[in-house]
């Protein structure tokens, strides 16, 4: 088979078609990458799509906050953190010497109450939300290289959290469903307007990439009926707007959700990615289950990679790739953000090994 582009090669295995080779892909830790830029692995200003030759990129353009004039407030900051309150209402702490998600300290919206008084902040898909210029110079960059280019954002699960923090928003699913479903569907009518404006204006992407955490350790947040309930509408919603425009639609998902990947496929994601394995999840598994109507990128354990070791790293690739690679549905991923414990040397030996067991 003749050699592909990384847009070819991406679009085929998101449609489990022929291609060349397995795609690669990686997500970084900042820390992780100013790592490498001090080192000299990367130089001032590259991109690490280039740098690695990763055959995917992608583009965050929306604000979703709810008040978006609204200027973050430190309210405390120690040597270590920052507390912050957001557009949302919503108290984080973050933390300064390391990147990591912020700590969840506070939120004001907790009920329906509070609720209904930010709720109209977010009805109107007021073009201030959108980087324009971001999305345009990143799908530019993009095409230059016959790079697979998606537009990035948060799916439901994702947009809610946020404004209410997961416990509150967990505890209006089982408590006050219409309360949930109502922000739901305000989030999803608010991020579909602003893709219609933004494609229309700067052209649309070559697929779309949401991510929508929907699980932790050894389980789902939810129960896959009350998933099929409450999140399940505006997934399928979201995926057949995209397909509506023929973009394939890439769903990461951080924890175990296994016992959903029957409403993701309903819902019609074309791949599933981390595929986190010590939250439960198993690549060979899965794939054996699911590999005739999901794609799947990532799968491998970032673990294996923490401690520099070559032999791990192939006896943790030559278990799986071999297996998934089979259908043309695998693209080569840690099952999470590669931390700055990951040797630059480490990393290329990974993609090149990875690579090497993926051609076809």
């Amino acid at each position: 088979m003749k050699e592909l582009t990384s847009i070819e090669r991406m679009s085929n295995m998101l449609h489990r078609k022929p291609i060349d080779r397995i795609p690669v892909f990686e997500h970084f830790w900042g820390d992780t990458y100013n790592a490498y830029l001090e080192q000299g692995h990367i130089k001032d200003g590259e991109l690490v799509e280039d740098n690695l030759n990763l055959d995917m990129t992608m583009n965050w353009t929306f604000n979703l906050a709810a008040d978006i004039n609204f200027e973050n407030q430190v309210i405390e900051e120690t040597e270590n953190t920052r507390l912050i309150k957001d557009g949302n209402g919503a108290v984080l702490r973050w933390y300064k010497k390391h990147n990591t998600t912020p700590e969840h300290v506070d939120f004001y919206v907790k009920e329906r109450k509070q609720w209904e008084e930010k709720r109209p902040l977010l009805l109107e898909p007021d073009e201030k939300r959108i980087n324009f210029e971001g999305y345009r110079q990143a799908k530019a960059a993009a095409k230059s290289k016959n790079r697979f280019f998606c537009w990035a954002g948060v799916n439901v699960f994702e947009q809610m959290h946020p404004i209410c923090g997961h416990e509150y928003m967990l505890m209006g699913m089982a408590e006050d469903p219409d309360w949930i479903l109502d922000m739901a569907e305000v989030y999803t009518n608010l991020s579909l307007n602003l893709q219609e404006i933004l494609f229309a204006k700067e052209g649309k992407p070559d697929g779309i990439f949401y991510y929508d955490d929907l699980g932790f350790k050894e389980r789902p947040f939810m129960s896959p009926n009350m998933y099929k309930e409450i999140i399940f509408p505006s997934h399928k919603r979201t995926v057949e707007h995209a397909h509506s425009q023929n973009l394939p639609v890439i769903l990461h998902s951080c924890g175990f959700v296994e016992p959903l990947l029957p409403g993701f496929v309903e819902a019609g994601f074309d791949c599933l990615q981390a595929i986190e394995i010590k939250s439960g999840m198993d690549l060979v598994r899965i794939y054996k289950n699911f590999g005739d109507v999901l794609s799947f990128m990532g799968g491998i354990d970032v673990r294996v990679l923490y401690i520099n070791d070559k032999i791990q790293i192939d006896k943790e690739l030559e278990a799986k790739i071999p297996i998934v690679k089979q259908g043309n549905g695998y693209c080569l991923h840690s099952d999470h953000s590669i931390p700055v414990d990951v040797k630059y040397e480490t990393l290329k030996y990974f993609i090149e090994k990875g690579l090497s067991l993926g051609q076809y």
